[in-house]
């Protein structure tokens, strides 16, 4: 029943998370970075252990790596007229990896194998939002809508569906109650708030809230790539990946000049930990010296996942004798409001995620000069799909959500390596798709660069990404629709590879 309660109150937020944990950024070396995460025809670097294991088949030395660097995060948030700006900075490790090289001395025409053992960031949650307005709604509009249809009972800490939500919150800071406090003529089932509409019957709140979500999704692969006379490459490899997710929200509301109530806070902290598992097979084929042409297929990652929810809520009051407004109320003595406060319980849920999988293309012209190297990765985030083994939980409106909420894309990526002795002048940009149905764009672009130096038996190499894009967010959810923040987010990523051949 505790399981059923928060998934009443997150159930968009469930459509949120399935794509924010199927969707991934290339991971990889500064190398491979700096050409904007262009990796599928490539080869003889530990980012092919991740996007196309067949290229681990072009190593002739075996090689350890240690990626460092540091992200910068920034939001400029647009609600009502108001604009804000929140932005934080966190040191990453976003790669390392060892792979060790294999000759094959035989005339089979197998020349050589490697077999790999990276850790590669394939998603950063790290965000900051802060925004504030003067809103043409409340969050109790929301709370009376969830509430409405369902008499008091919903609010039992025995089994009610809404007790730990932020709407039983609500209830149990008396915000909202039933309409029979007003008239015992009136349904138990609807409800109302001592909050009063303007002239123009809008509510006219002072909103504001600061939303912080921490977190990181690694994958440790588990690779093979073999070579057949340089002329077909071809590979295999196990991923696990660890999620790791925090999201907290401090929400409040300001009701100046309201004739009871002051405002009220609201704060809420999701924690998703789990691991998942996948599969990665691609091949690379060199018909001629100059050109390479790679494909790669990812099975549908498949996350066992644990989540925690919990909430509390405070509100101010004018010293309000709660049933002196309510005369043809009677039976209970009058409450006398000024601070009160109510929170949820720990909710715990256990669950499983299915994210989708990915198909992938690439294209590489080689010259002693240098190459020239792109790629298309195909998903359908409509294929996302959470389940349960919890007898009497189901994911059917969050599963259906997905499916009228998001399409299938084409992302594209492409990059450049000028060479000159032992130094390398890279460059890049790519595209990641809006993989939302509807006309509102919130593709991410990606521009990036770097240079490195080559040396026997060392490399290192810098890149510089910078991704921006655009997408919405909506603090609550009305029957006609609800209050919506415009957000342009920037994210500056600076890393180091540093590698050592053997």
């Amino acid at each position: 029943m505790l399981l059923l309660s928060v998934s009443w109150g997150w159930s968009q937020s469930y459509v949120e998370s399935a794509l924010t944990f199927s969707q991934s950024r290339p991971g990889g070396s500064a190398r491979i970075q700096a050409m904007g995460g262009s990796q599928i025809a490539l080869g003889g670097d530990y980012s092919s252990a991740l996007s196309n294991p067949a290229g681990l088949g072009m190593f002739n030395r075996s090689e350890v790596t240690l990626t460092p660097g540091l992200s910068t995060y920034s939001a400029n948030a647009h609600y009502f007229g108001e604009d804000r700006d929140a932005s934080r900075s966190t040191f990453v490790v976003p790669g390392l990896s060892l792979v060790l090289n294999i000759p094959i001395n035989s005339n089979s025409g197998f020349e050589s194998g490697s077999f790999a053992i990276t850790m590669t960031r394939t998603n950063d949650f790290n965000r900051s939002v802060n925004y504030a307005g003067n809103a043409n709604s409340s969050l109790l509009e929301s709370f009376i809508q969830t509430a409405n249809g369902y008499n008091t009972n919903q609010f039992d800490p025995d089994g009610g569906d809404l007790y730990n939500s932020p709407t039983g919150l609500a209830y149990y800071n008396y915000l909202i109650g039933p309409a029979h406090l007003l008239d015992q003529s009136f349904p138990d089932n609807e409800y109302f708030t001592d909050v009063k509409p303007n002239a123009q019957n809008y509510y006219t709140p002072r909103q504001q809230e600061d939303v912080q979500t921490r977190g990181i999704t690694n994958q440790w692969s588990f690779s093979y790539g073999a070579n057949y006379k340089d002329l077909l490459f071809f590979g295999a490899s196990i991923g696990v990946s660890s999620l790791r997710y925090k999201n907290t929200k401090a929400y409040s509301e300001a009701f100046t000049g309201d004739e009871f109530v002051n405002g009220f806070d609201l704060q809420e902290t999701l924690n998703i930990r789990g691991t998942g598992v996948n599969a990665t097979l691609g091949a690379i084929v060199r018909p001629v010296n100059f050109l390479q042409v790679g494909i790669s297929y990812t099975t549908p990652t498949f996350y066992q996942l644990t989540e925690t929810y919990e909430a509390s809520m405070s509100s101010s009051w004018k010293n309000f004798e709660y049933y002196s407004n309510k005369p043809n109320y009677g039976g209970q003595d009058n409450p006398t409001l000024n601070n009160e406060s109510a929170s949820t319980d720990v909710v715990t849920s256990d669950y499983s995620l299915t994210v989708p999988s990915k198909f992938s293309a690439g294209l590489a012209f080689i010259s002693k000069y240098g190459l020239l190297t792109g790629d298309v990765e195909l998903a359908n985030y409509s294929r996302a799909k959470y389940s349960s083994n919890t007898i009497g939980v189901g994911f059917g409106d969050e599963n259906q959500g997905i499916k009228e909420t998001y399409k299938s894309v084409v992302n594209y990526r492409g990059g450049l390596e000028l060479r000159f002795k032992i130094f390398r002048l890279r460059g890049g940009y790519g595209i990641q798709a809006n993989p939302y149905r509807g006309d509102y764009d919130s593709s991410i672009k990606s521009v990036s660069g770097g240079v490195g130096v080559k040396l026997e038996k060392f490399h290192i190499d810098f890149a510089w990404v910078q991704s921006s894009g655009n997408n919405l967010y909506s603090p609550y959810y009305l029957n006609e629709g609800g209050p919506v923040v415009e957000l342009e987010n920037k994210t500056t990523t600076g890393i180091v590879t540093f590698g050592f051949n053997f």
